[in-house]
């Protein structure tokens, strides 16, 4: 019944996982809690995300503090607090914090899924990381389940 998904969470709560998963990453609506439609994470973008595809799911993105770099379409863009970027699927496009402090963002995916590869990648962490940067031939091995691919030769933007 409808009814029974009905959620509220206190400020500072998350629902739970199949894992548990550092702060940074704050599940607020989990893709079954949705029925698959969407999942709802509030992240802080504290290291660069190599530029990936997602090849099915759209990416929706609202800066609640701080600074977002999004290149996208050979362009990049500063996102800061009260704007938001969609990122369309099938477009490839990377992100990094900006100045000052890690953004702080609510991040949506239609369809859901992105806390499941976020899981993946936490019990991967120390073989999808090199330096303390993400390694996209490492995170291939994960993404491809969730229909991502990250590029693994470095483009200009």
């Amino acid at each position: 019944m409808f009814k029974d998904r009905f959620i509220l969470l206190d400020a500072g709560q998350a629902r739970p996982g199949r894992i548990p998963i550092p702060p940074a990453f704050s599940v607020k609506a989990r893709t079954t809690d949705t029925e698959g439609r969407f999942s709802l994470l509030e992240v802080v973008v504290a290291q660069e995300i190599p530029r990936h595809t997602h090849h099915i799911a759209d990416e929706s993105i609202y800066v609640l503090e701080g600074e977002l770099i999004v290149d996208f379409d050979d362009r990049t863009h500063t996102v800061t607090r009260g704007q938001f970027v969609l990122l369309p699927h099938g477009v490839p496009h990377a992100l990094r914090p900006g100045a000052g402090r890690p953004p702080r963002v609510l991040q949506i995916s239609s369809p859901g899924g992105w806390e499941c590869f976020v899981e993946d990648m936490i019990e991967a962490r120390s073989q999808i990381s090199t330096g303390g940067r993400l390694d996209p031939v490492q995170l291939n091995l994960i993404a491809g389940k969730y229909d991502i691919t990250y590029e693994e030769e470095r483009r200009s933007v």
